[in-house]
């Protein structure tokens, strides 16, 4: 099973169900499943995490979600970092802020999750911030760290106490996922 990131602009807001709709209906359509789909307010951002299993997954979601005629959107492979990929279904919802972080040229994966695994003890300095989930790009471009935090502030906090870079800060809400007969 492979994980995968589709990135797109947010719709207007007369527009966004419809939107959602066409998310998921392009997920299923690729024969994918929507792990999660996340608004960020402040980043005109619609992000949803999609798992396949074909070897030729990315290649499927590229297809449905052009067809699905969403406007300019990237997907990507990436890897959860954290909980389980069933821990992060059984707490949809929880985030409040996405830290966007680029890498630096030339980190690998290796050596960023020994980073990662090293510095996460810091994240007792700032209790009233949870961690809760990671997705890395498998080209090593950069994360997407979700966090339930009181404020901005808690977040930038807890990012310090990592010794971990923030590139893009903003808050984000979950978008419901559709219930199916």
């Amino acid at each position: 099973m492979s994980l995968y990131l589709v990135e797109l602009i947010l719709p207007l807001e007369s527009e966004r169900d419809a939107t959602f709709e066409r998310v998921a209906d392009a997920a299923e359509n690729a024969r994918g499943e929507l792990i999660e789909l996340q608004v960020g307010r402040d980043s005109g951002r619609l992000y949803a995490v999609v798992e396949h299993d074909a070897p030729a997954g990315r290649e499927a979601l590229v297809e449905a979600f052009a067809a699905a005629d969403l406007g300019k959107f990237e997907v990507v492979e990436v890897r959860l970092v954290g909980p389980t990929l069933e821990e992060v279904k059984a707490a949809r919802g929880e985030a409040g802020y996405l830290v966007e972080w680029d890498f630096p040229d030339g980190l690998a994966m290796d050596e960023y999750l020994a980073r990662k695994k090293r510095n996460a003890p810091g994240y007792s300095k700032v209790p009233e911030t949870t961690f809760l989930r990671t997705y890395v790009c498998e080209d090593m471009t950069r994360c997407l760290c979700f966090y339930r935090a009181p404020d901005e502030a808690a977040v930038r906090r807890a990012r310090a106490a990592v010794d971990t870079p923030i590139t893009r800060l903003g808050r984000i809400e979950e978008v419901p996922q559709r219930v199916r007969a």
